[in-house]
């Protein structure tokens, strides 16, 4: 257990005498798309850079960082990134049911109670898994912060000192996308994953001419964002089986369980989930029925760092690779490194982080930066990286929440 590697670590900080967390602090942040994702996303067909059949605006990230307070005044910060067609909920409705409800079974505990803390959340509150891997991440934060060590330590200790990363590739023209490809590969990046879902025979002229390009050694995946029916996904899938294609994102409409159980019987191409995972009974159950064939998981959707490592454990027992993906921000981005660092040799498959090539700044003073392709893992306390408060301050679009015990005193 997460408490008993802590007191393993020690530290003036480890055991029972530890500081209990006294107060959450949640702030909701728009930050704009960068010049070159705002130009990626105008000029693709759906003006999203992807095939998603969404009409919700997006302008720009939305995200929530929470930050735990503890009793001598250390700190802990986490990052979600919300966007309604893909997470299922909005920035206020997340901190209303921390606020409300899930703060109650924070506040006094230990931050090295990761467990003890997401039982007590699940029992009074269902799902809610994204709210919930916020206060994980933040409860990571400061646990490892208390005893001067970094996340990974507490994840039994990284596996890789620096992780090569897979470039995004937004949905665009063939040649656009040829160029932004061989630019990734020019830049050090052996994997590249894009976007399709404009037509079957289109992904397949695409990812020839992609193939073509950047040669048999630059492993591809692609991301279909639901974009097609059971029977149109297992022919878009055949069509490009022959250029050696390691996985498929969400080819279906989420909840499609049965569809994705019958493409996967009628390709060889991995199949994994991304706006349908939620939870981890999602994926269990989708790679028990025999519908995915490797998975994709994140820090945030299936509630923090305890369930996205018992997934990737449980992938593994399995016999699957793991492809962790998402657009963070810095601090984001710093999760995931930590989550990919102590498990790097059960992935089998490049790290996907695009936030600072998507978004206009990280939020943090110091984000890890990509060279030559791979990314360095942090090494200092926490997840190693610190919020620019200034920079949050001027993108925050919504007062601070504070919660502490009187917050519930008068409640029932």
């Amino acid at each position: 257990m997460l408490k008993e590697t802590v007191q393993d670590v020690g530290g003036a900080c480890s055991g029972t005498d530890a500081p209990r967390i006294r107060r959450i602090d949640l702030h909701i942040t728009k930050v704009p798309f960068s010049s070159i994702a705002r130009r990626a996303m105008d000029d693709s067909p759906t003006g999203l850079g992807m095939a998603i059949a969404a009409e919700e605006p997006w302008d720009g990230g939305d995200f929530v960082f929470a930050r735990v307070e503890d009793d001598d005044g250390g700190e802990g910060w986490g990052e979600v990134l919300l966007w309604l067609p893909e997470t299922g909920v909005s920035p206020t409705q997340l901190t209303e049911v921390i606020e409300h409800h899930l703060g109650r079974y924070v506040l006094g505990a230990r931050p090295a109670d990761i467990r003890r803390i997401r039982a007590r959340m699940d029992r009074n509150v269902t799902r809610n898994e994204v709210a919930k891997g916020l206060i994980d991440l933040a409860c990571h934060d400061l646990a490892a912060r208390q005893v001067g060590r970094p996340v990974h330590d507490l994840l039994g200790g990284r596996g890789a000192d620096a992780l090569p990363l897979c470039g995004l590739v937004p949905l665009g023209d063939t040649d656009t996308t040829v160029a932004i490809c061989v630019g990734y590969v020019r830049g050090g990046y052996r994997s590249l994953r894009l976007k399709l879902g404009t037509s079957p025979e289109r992904d397949r002229a695409l990812i020839a001419e992609v193939r073509g390009a950047v040669g048999d050694d630059v492993r591809l995946r692609v991301d279909y964002n639901q974009a097609y029916s059971a029977p149109e996904a297992v022919r878009a899938l055949r069509l490009i089986e022959p250029h050696g294609i390691d996985a498929a994102e969400q080819p279906l409409p989420v909840g499609d369980v049965l569809g994705m159980v019958q493409v996967q019987k009628h390709t060889s191409i991995p199949l994994f989930l991304h706006e349908g995972a939620f939870t981890v009974a999602d994926v269990v159950t989708l790679i028990e029925l025999g519908g995915c064939g490797v998975l994709g998981v994140n820090a945030e959707r299936p509630g923090g760092l305890v369930p996205a490592l018992a997934l990737i454990d449980y992938a593994s027992a399995r016999g699957l690779g793991s492809i962790i993906h998402n657009q963070p921000l810095g601090l984001g981005t710093a999760h995931l490194t930590h989550l990919a660092a102590a498990r790097y040799d059960q992935l089998g498959h490049d790290v996907e982080l695009a936030g600072d090539v998507m978004f206009s700044h990280p939020l943090v003073t110091d984000a890890p930066r990509a060279v030559d392709g791979v990314l360095p893992v942090p090494t200092g306390p926490g997840f190693g990286v610190t919020i620019d408060r200034d920079a949050l301050d001027d993108h925050q679009v919504a007062p601070t929440v504070s919660i502490t015990a009187a917050s519930f005193a008068a409640r029932p």
